[in-house]
């Protein structure tokens, strides 16, 4: 029997779901003065809501298609969860960036300058940092580089989810 359920609605909900939850946890950290230079547990936290999401689209794909899952499918699903999700990522920091805190960019090269500065860094080389920095920093390549990380890391999760959870119709019989 061939796959009669729809994977595309899997992925848009729980990307939604993803790149709200993002937004969110985003916004928590930036209510609380913490966006600039979070404590290495936020990125726990925040990896923690990535693998679960795309891990419960998964999942949900497998109970509506009785069960079964080919491990393709779940890396289709969980790479397209990604990328939703990094669309409604990319677009609030677009808004953020521009908007909320248009001088976010500013702010962060100086918590970066100040930890150059204490690692013992000369004046030239931060220079040379900050150039790097701006050059990486038009929104079409910060969008790029949030999108194709989403993604990978997306392909990731849900390649070793699917191994996990994949299950196949001769594997009943």
């Amino acid at each position: 029997m061939e796959n009669q359920v729809s994977s595309k609605s899997f992925m848009v909900n729980n990307g939604i779901i993803l790149g709200v939850a993002s937004i969110l946890f985003a916004l928590v950290l930036y209510a609380t003065g913490n966006h600039l230079s979070p404590h290495w547990s936020v990125s726990i936290l925040n990896g923690i809501i990535f693998i679960g999401i795309i891990i419960y689209g998964i999942k949900q794909f497998k109970e509506a298609n009785d069960h079964f899952l080919s491990w393709g499918q779940g890396v289709k699903i969980g790479v397209g969860v990604a990328i939703v999700g990094s669309l409604i990522v990319v677009i609030y920091n677009y808004l953020f960036m521009n908007f909320i805190e248009p001088d976010f960019m500013n702010q962060m090269m100086e918590v970066q300058n100040q930890t150059y500065l204490d690692q013992g860094l000369t004046e030239e080389q931060i220079e040379a940092a900050n150039k790097m920095t701006l050059s990486f920093s038009t929104p079409g390549i910060m969008a790029a580089v949030g999108i194709i990380s989403y993604a990978i890391g997306g392909f990731i999760v849900s390649a070793i989810g699917a191994a996990i959870m994949k299950k196949s119709e001769e594997e009943t019989y």
